[in-house]
């Protein structure tokens, strides 16, 4: 069998599977709390696994071995950086969100959690925050769909605009029918193959070589300083690099999964699926460069300099079988679109929820929420792949942007509404807005080369502290909320079904009975 033929053979098992899971999603979804929100039902597994699929994209398969294969561990800050982050997420932000938007008249997004927990009648905070969603997300979208015809040009050697077309309509088919019970599940499925993927090749790869000690050989003989984690490195790219950690407070397609967990007490053992699987995941990244060096160095692989972000594609492809190799394609697939169905997702959740229902007042059916969430993904899609049908590199180099204006836009307020029951709705838009701006600016000019997250995190945070303490008036209904979160916040599913009510099915409708 030849290699295209195997790797062929495994593109069509992988998208056939992530397609049933589409369908399987569909005949779960019976309003639009299922389908941006999984009925909060998302077990710890799933939840953990799916974020972190949902995360990392394809920078953890190409972008970081590739990193680390042209100039070291000192590349790995980034990582570091990212791995705290989230840990701290899990743990800080994951419990209480989970308690929160329940809490908060059953909020389904962030833009309605904040809305819903300052009691903002005027709908601003949410308008202003489904916009800021709605244009960030749909570069980043377009973004992964340049990603995925690159993919398949690089390596099926198969027109840029095909692959690019092939890689949305299926991620399209199956966001579209499933929603979020489909876009978790099959992120769950992506995620496992990334890992088994990335702990795979550099096993393989040592044993292929002879031992530890030949591959120590060979990396000392290409670059002696490899492990040296300062090496050529300033101490403001460092802060840079581990900057990126702060970016994980306010990513929606991220957090979101926190707010879909069956109980916030559950968010524990998520933390440590989802933060293993991380580890995991980022060490086999760096295993696959530090083999890959000695394999180039013996030429058991060739791997020129310019082709070292597919220093994970070449190893898969010469280690293993060809059908074996073609799912070490499938993985970074996986990894690409896993990312594009998530940001899909709660883009349409922010038209629906949050921009089209401030505008209108007319009550619509279980079935018409749905169906209206499907109209967006399908917008939002066509939308992002008419800039990504030019791929352009301003498209690509606003991934970071993105990371960045989420994480300064959303981060600091997501922290202050669950933390600090004096934040208002006046220093929530205050906070969203600098953090957006100070971003744009400091982005745009790159003053000291320190990466735009950190002055837009800590000003967005100043303003958001500055105008509620102006601003703030004490609200009997608020306070009352704040202190059943944080009282719900460790709750198991008997205590949240006792506060709450069941998952009850009638008709079309999958919703909570209040409880007694």
């Amino acid at each position: 069998m030849s290699q295209t033929t195997g790797q062929a053979i495994a593109m069509i098992i992988y998208f056939t599977a992530m397609t049933m899971i589409g369908l399987w999603g569909y005949t779960r979804t019976k309003n639009l709390d299922d389908y941006m929100l999984g009925g909060r039902d998302l077990n710890p597994v799933v939840a953990a696994l799916s974020a972190g699929a949902a995360d990392m994209s394809g920078w953890l398969l190409m972008g970081l071995p590739g990193a680390l294969f042209l100039s070291g561990v000192v590349e790995g800050w980034i990582a570091v950086g990212l791995t705290l982050g989230a840990w701290v997420n899990w743990k800080v932000t994951a419990p209480r969100l989970r308690s929160y938007t329940q809490v908060a008249s059953n909020s389904i997004t962030v833009p309605s959690f904040l809305g819903n927990r300052l009691k903002d009648n005027t709908k601003l905070l949410r308008v202003v925050a489904g916009l800021i969603i709605f244009v960030f997300f749909t570069f980043y979208v377009s973004s992964g769909m340049v990603a995925g015809g690159t993919f398949f040009e690089s390596a099926f050697g198969m027109d840029y605009h095909l692959g690019m077309v092939l890689v949305a309509s299926v991620v399209l088919l199956y966001t579209l029918v499933g929603g979020f019970l489909a876009v978790s599940w099959t992120d769950m499925v992506q995620g496992i193959m990334m890992l088994l993927a990335l702990v795979a090749v550099p096993i393989a790869g040592t044993i292929a070589l002879g031992g530890f000690s030949k591959v120590a050989e060979g990396v000392n003989a290409v670059n002696p300083h490899f492990l040296m984690p300062f090496g050529g490195a300033t101490f403001v790219g460092v802060v840079s690099s581990l900057a990126w950690g702060l970016g994980y407070f306010g990513q929606p397609h991220i957090i979101v999964r926190f707010m879909a967990l069956r109980s916030p007490k559950e968010a524990k053992q998520a933390r440590r699926i989802g933060i293993g699987w991380m580890i995991l995941s980022v060490v086999g990244a760096g295993g696959t460069a530090i083999v890959g060096i000695a394999a180039n160095h013996f030429g058991h692989t060739k791997i020129a300099q310019d082709k070292a972000e597919s220093v994970f594609i070449l190893m898969g492809q010469s280690l293993f079988p060809v059908i074996i190799a073609g799912f070490m394609l499938a993985a970074i697939l996986a990894a690409i679109m896993s990312t594009i169905s998530s940001q899909l997702l709660v883009t349409s959740s922010a038209i629906v929820e949050d921009i089209y229902n401030a505008f209108t007042k007319r009550d619509i059916s279980a079935m018409a929420g749905v169906n209206l969430g499907r109209i967006s993904v399908l917008a939002v899609s066509l939308l992002a792949a008419v800039f990504a049908w030019f791929r352009t590199d301003s498209i690509l180099n606003l991934v970071a942007f993105a990371w960045a204006g989420f994480g300064a836009a959303f981060g600091p307020i997501i922290i202050l509404s669950l933390y600090w029951r004096k934040l208002t709705m006046q220093g929530a838009l205050a906070g969203m807005i600098t953090g957006a701006v100070v971003v744009g600016i400091w982005g745009s000019f790159k003053f000291l080369g320190l990466y735009e997250i950190l002055p837009g995190f800590v000003l967005a945070l100043l303003a958001a502290y500055v105008v509620s303490r102006a601003t703030y008036k004490s609200n009997s209904e608020i306070d009352a909320e704040f202190d059943k979160a944080v009282a719900l916040s460790t709750a198991d599913m008997t205590e949240i079904e006792k506060q709450f009510g069941k998952p009850e099915l009638s008709g079309a409708v999958i919703g909570y009975t209040e409880a007694e």
